[in-house]
């Protein structure tokens, strides 16, 4: 770049503003297909608890997992085993904003058949702090999705304390492709 481009290029870059970092959601896998976003009047109404959230001491680790799921299961969750699909950030954010961003995402998760997924909600240094209310809100609103199947505390790389993986159930879509691919080795 000569004197008189980069000239050119200052006073054409001279009024913008840099974009504020507002991507909390990183998926780590392409959808497979493309959906279209559903309308505003087509969205499902938030149906996660508001208000008193009740704090889970920060020495109780976060650990779910709904009927039926096999103990294995649970523990590759936990050590990390299965490949994350996609990430949520909440670290720093009101607990309204988080409540929001999370059943936003969780919807987006389902849509897009992703099956195992990152929560980041950072920890405080006390039961009181805001991201211990945040991790308590979080371990409360993921058991109201029954697409949970469940969720831990992440590996140390991944977040440690401050961070839960989440293991979600098979679409019945992802059933049937699992069906057919197998069926067909099977003959």
């Amino acid at each position: 770049m000569n004197l008189d481009d980069n000239d050119l290029f200052k006073h054409a870059m001279e009024d913008v503003t840099p974009l504020k970092e507002c991507a909390t959601v990183h998926w780590l896998k392409t959808p497979g297909m493309k959906t279209q976003r559903p309308r505003y009047d087509e969205t499902p109404d938030n149906f996660l608890v508001e208000g008193f959230i009740e704090v889970i001491p920060l020495s109780q680790p976060l650990e779910f997992a709904a009927e039926g799921i096999q103990q294995g299961v649970v523990d590759k969750l936990r050590l990390g085993k299965y490949q994350l699909d996609a990430s949520l950030n909440l670290l720093r954010q009101p607990v309204e904003s988080c409540r929001q961003s999370l059943f936003n995402f969780m919807l987006e998760a389902r849509k897009a058949n992703l099956r195992n997924l990152l929560i980041i909600h950072g920890k405080g240094r006390d039961d009181r702090a805001h991201g211990n209310v945040i991790r308590s809100g979080i371990a409360r609103w993921l058991q109201q999705f029954d697409d949970v199947q469940a969720f831990c505390v992440a590996q140390p790389q991944h977040g440690g304390s401050g961070a839960l993986y989440v293991g979600l159930r098979k679409t019945e879509q992802a059933r049937r492709d699992n069906r057919e691919r197998h069926a067909k080795r099977s003959r």
